[in-house]
């Protein structure tokens, strides 16, 4: 329909449209297959339509690919703590065994000072509570001869019972507590003991330490300080003849 000076067009009915869109999508689409890469440039378009395909050389960081990575890293931080922790622990054991060792030198000059064999008694219970931390530190020394004042004594043969016939030490528990350290047993929950041997004839003795920590000695523990102490104990004992 026209009129002067003016076209008026009619809307295109849907059947048309149809026919247009198909007769325009058959030239896009052939221009897409000799131009492929017209689209495959396009990533936004892609996207879009979801026709989008990851590259196989891209590293993905999904959901998936953090969870991996944070489970890697999660393990190489614990790896590092507990590294550090049996690092700290190995430091501590040896801070702790070097002021051991620090003490015990000091011990055995307080007990290379002893006058006498009270005084030396005196002077191994005095490390025991002051330089070690401890309820007490004894000499059980076997009959049937005198025993030096201060000492404890034992009947023959209770060092034997006490260390066992072979034994030269003893760490952590023991049944026979009551016999080297009399009234004072009740506080001790864990001793160490060695076997010494004074004077010659040879008479057998015990020294021993208590401690009130069930786990202040153990049977795991070495008692090679302790056994110094028991030699450096047998060497100045022997300075005097019991009386």
């Amino acid at each position: 329909m026209s009129g002067p000076g003016r076209t008026i067009r009619m809307k295109p009915t849907e059947a048309e449209l149809a026919k247009a869109l198909e007769r325009d999508w058959a030239t896009v689409a052939g221009f897409l297959r000799e131009h492929p890469q017209f689209i495959l440039q396009d990533e936004a378009l892609l996207i879009e339509l979801g026709l989008w395909r990851k590259p196989e050389n891209v590293v993905e960081f999904g959901p998936a690919a953090l969870a991996k990575l944070s489970e890697a890293k999660s393990r190489e931080a614990l790896a590092r703590m507990e590294e550090a922790q049996a690092r700290q622990a190995l430091e501590e054991t040896a801070m702790a065994n070097f002021a051991a060792q620090a003490q015990t030198h000091a011990a055995v000059v307080d007990l290379l000072e002893a006058r006498n064999h009270a005084d030396l008694a005196r002077r191994i219970d005095e490390i025991a509570q002051l330089r070690f931390g401890l309820v007490a530190g004894v000499i059980a020394l076997e009959g049937p001869e005198r025993v030096p004042a201060g000492w404890r004594a034992l009947d023959e043969g209770q060092a034997d019972a006490v260390l066992s016939p072979n034994g030269l030490s003893r760490m952590g528990q023991s049944p026979y507590a009551q016999l080297m350290f009399g009234p004072l047993t009740e506080s001790i929950h864990s001793v160490a003991m060695v076997r010494i041997a004074i004077w010659s004839p040879a008479r057998q003795a015990v020294l021993a330490f208590g401690s009130a920590d069930p786990n202040g000695f153990t049977a795991e523990m070495g008692a090679e300080l302790v056994a110094f102490l028991g030699r450096v104990v047998e060497r100045t004992a022997e300075r005097w003849p019991v009386i």
